[in-house]
């Protein structure tokens, strides 16, 4: 799930959305995630969202549960390739600034 990349700038690990991210199988997404991110020792994390199709507002509530963990470490998340409305919901909860993507 994950692949380590290195830049000039700084190492990342990318880790991928599954295609559906609802209240439904939340918790599950959450525990599968945060296993995978807690092995990388990188210190910003890139999560891809471009697999992500069916999503609800528990997609908004796993993002920033996985941004509060990698912050405790001292790490970062990123977000790439958001659908146009996990962006809109971003938005409308008012987490851009903590939902970098």
């Amino acid at each position: 799930m994950a692949a380590p990349l290195t830049t000039a700038a700084a190492p990342m690990a990318v880790s991928a959305l599954p295609e559906q991210l609802t209240m439904h199988v939340a918790a599950k997404v959450l525990d599968q995630l945060s296993q995978t991110l807690a092995q990388q020792s990188a210190q910003t994390v890139v999560l891809d969202a471009q697999s992500l199709r069916v999503f609800d507002s528990s997609a908004v509530a796993v993002l920033l549960e996985l941004r509060r963990r990698l912050v405790s470490r001292g790490k970062t998340l990123q977000l790439a390739h958001s659908p146009t409305r996990l962006q809109q919901l971003v938005t409308l909860y008012g987490v851009g600034e903590l939902l970098p993507g």
